[in-house]
């Protein structure tokens, strides 16, 4: 069924904006427990799957809604659960499954103020380090951030498409204050949206190994019920999917799940530039924050101060070549984030010594000013 893309200009929150993407990308399978502030994107899910013949579920808990968003991907569907902080760290574990099984999902996290229940309603960016390094064992993931209503929508379809090109879990790294936020969304014409469809297999069914990798390093994915034989485990495993506890078999099962991200960073990471070509000073800055950092950063131009925004769309894999390109020719980079210093800590990394790094930021609960971030500027530039 093609789906029922709502063509035109809307006025909604950056959660309904997410919901609609997913229709939009073609998913029909959403599985969920409600949490503020993410709640909206389940009532609206909730609202429109049945009409695209997809299957919305209220499960008792988050462990069940990420476990059942994997469960349905295999059967074919293209799947997704939103969440916030507490949830969010309930699904860590079956990240690391989803991973290892390279099973296509999306999971979206409204993030809130934290640790613990912390402050449902009020907003913060403090799960960053979380989606990076949340489960164990070593792994890649792919993580996005969205500024604004509009690219919640255009973003999730994003997702989902990187999603299946790569068989990976894929994040949506909202915050409360995107989530809540309501602006002109356009959403165009179902003929004018790219979306892309994971690998499919061909030749003899009975000769099929799931895990043997096709270009990228991506192996195609059988759907369960088609005549494949398909083992999925979390255990190490070979081509075949069976397991097999030998350091040899791991090598090769991880350089793989890892290298068929980091081998095509170019293809995955989107960041934007404001200003930078004649900028001394480098705004780094993603989310909610992003905007606050655009004002910042004209005003301080107004003041002869060349001040300029790398504006993170791919959090993670983190653009580790631009950051370096920029510590070579620049005084110094300002990262300005709802946390007290997660991505900051990444662009110190990879500045080195080079140039300094600091950090504008806060525990979280509201927006960052642009005088927070051009009173630091003023007073260590």
């Amino acid at each position: 069924m093609e789906p029922k893309v709502l063509t035109g200009e809307h006025f909604i929150n950056g959660d309904e904006a997410c919901a609609e993407g997913a229709i939009a990308a073609g998913c029909t399978f959403f599985g969920a427990y409600p949490i503020t502030p993410a709640t909206e994107v389940a009532e609206r899910m909730a609202e429109r799957l049945p009409d695209q013949g997809g299957t919305f579920i209220q499960m008792e808990d988050e462990i069940a809604a990420i476990t059942s968003i994997l469960g349905a991907a295999w059967t074919g569907a293209k799947s997704m659960t939103a969440t916030s902080g507490p949830g969010f760290s309930l699904m860590m574990e079956t990240v690391g499954l989803a991973v290892v099984t390279e099973t296509p999902c999306v999971v979206v996290n409204v993030q809130r103020g934290g640790p613990s229940t912390g402050l449902p309603t009020m907003g913060a960016q403090g799960d960053m380090m979380q989606a990076r390094w949340g489960s164990h064992g070593d792994y890649e993931i792919i993580a996005i951030a969205p500024s604004s209503p509009q690219e919640m929508f255009d973003l999730t379809i994003e997702a989902f498409n990187l999603s299946e090109k790569y068989r990976v879990p894929v994040f949506i790294m909202s915050d409360e204050v995107v989530g809540h936020m309501s602006e002109k969304v356009v959403i165009p014409k179902a003929s004018k949206i790219k979306t892309v469809s994971r690998p499919r297999p061909s030749g003899r069914k009975d000769r099929f190994k799931p895990y043997q990798p096709g270009p990228n390093g991506v192996p195609p994915m059988a759907t369960i019920g088609e005549g494949y034989n398909v083992h999925v485990t979390g255990l190490t495993h070979d081509e075949q999917g069976y397991p097999v506890m030998s350091v040899d078999t791991q090598k090769e099962m991880m350089t793989r799940l890892i290298g068929k991200i980091r081998n095509n960073l170019d293809d995955i990471i989107r960041t934007e530039s404001y200003l930078l070509d004649d900028a001394d000073i480098v705004i780094v800055s993603y989310g909610v924050s992003a905007r606050t950092s655009y004002t910042a950063v004209e005003q301080l131009r107004g003041m002869g101060i060349r001040a300029g925004l790398f504006r993170l769309i791919t959090v993670w894999p983190f653009p580790e070549k631009q950051i370096r390109e920029l510590a070579t020719r620049v005084k110094g980079f300002v990262t300005v984030e709802i946390n007290m210093g997660q991505i900051c800590r990444e662009v110190e990394r990879c500045a080195g010594s080079k140039v300094p790094s600091y950090l504008v930021g806060h525990t979280g609960g509201t927006v960052i000013t642009p005088d927070a971030v051009i009173q630091l500027i003023k007073e260590v530039f």
